[in-house]
């Protein structure tokens, strides 16, 4: 596949990529000031084609005080201003590295070389540019947020697991001894008869 990084308003999106397969040997010369051939063809794209409210990934390049700069896909620009980064993160510098650290999580940093997800609040078309934010819980460091969906979703299967063995238990306990008094009783009955027929 062929790769582009412009804008394209027909497909309202940019192209990432491309590859096509030319349907028919025979072309028409298009009218024009340039001579242009038309052929038939089939395309597959890649398009990358964001929009507002949407969540989307890019690598932090720059950490201020007052805003967080972001690439996407290698070739968009984003930048996140401290109004639009929520309250829970605190700036930081460390050993002259400049952070954004939860203050509900320690583990959850954002610095320079951070996979992050954010909201697009705009984007310019003409210059690739987004505008994003950090307001959401669900955005912030990629590696963090995996993690501790993963921890919670282990957590509440653990949870489920345990409530089973409970109720499991009791079942297997009911069981135990209704089984126990059966097999006492027909011990009891057994013994009788044997008893009996001794007599006899």
């Amino acid at each position: 596949m062929k790769s582009t990084s412009w804008f394209n308003e027909t497909f309202e999106g940019i192209v990432l990529a491309y590859d096509f397969n030319i349907l028919d040997n025979y072309s028409k010369v298009l009218p024009g000031i340039f001579p242009y051939l038309g052929v038939k063809l089939k395309a597959n794209l890649l398009v990358f084609s964001p929009k507002q409210d949407m969540l989307i990934e890019g690598k932090v390049v720059k950490i201020t005080p007052e805003s967080i700069h972001v690439i996407v896909l290698g070739f968009s620009s984003a930048i996140i201003a401290f109004e639009d980064i929520r309250k829970e993160f605190k700036y930081e510098t460390r050993k002259g590295e400049e952070l954004f650290v939860s203050r509900l999580n320690k583990r959850h940093v954002i610095k320079v070389g951070t996979m992050i997800r954010f909201l697009v609040k705009s984007f310019d078309e003409a210059v690739l540019h987004f505008s994003g934010s950090l307001m959401p819980d669900n955005t912030g460091s990629i590696r963090w947020l995996d993690r501790s969906s993963e921890d919670s979703v282990q957590t509440d299967s653990a949870k489920r697991r345990k409530e089973r063995v409970g109720e499991m238990g009791m079942s297997d306990s009911m069981v135990g001894t209704e089984g126990a008094s059966s097999l006492n009783n027909n011990h009891v009955r057994k013994s009788k008869k044997h008893k009996i027929s001794q007599d006899h």
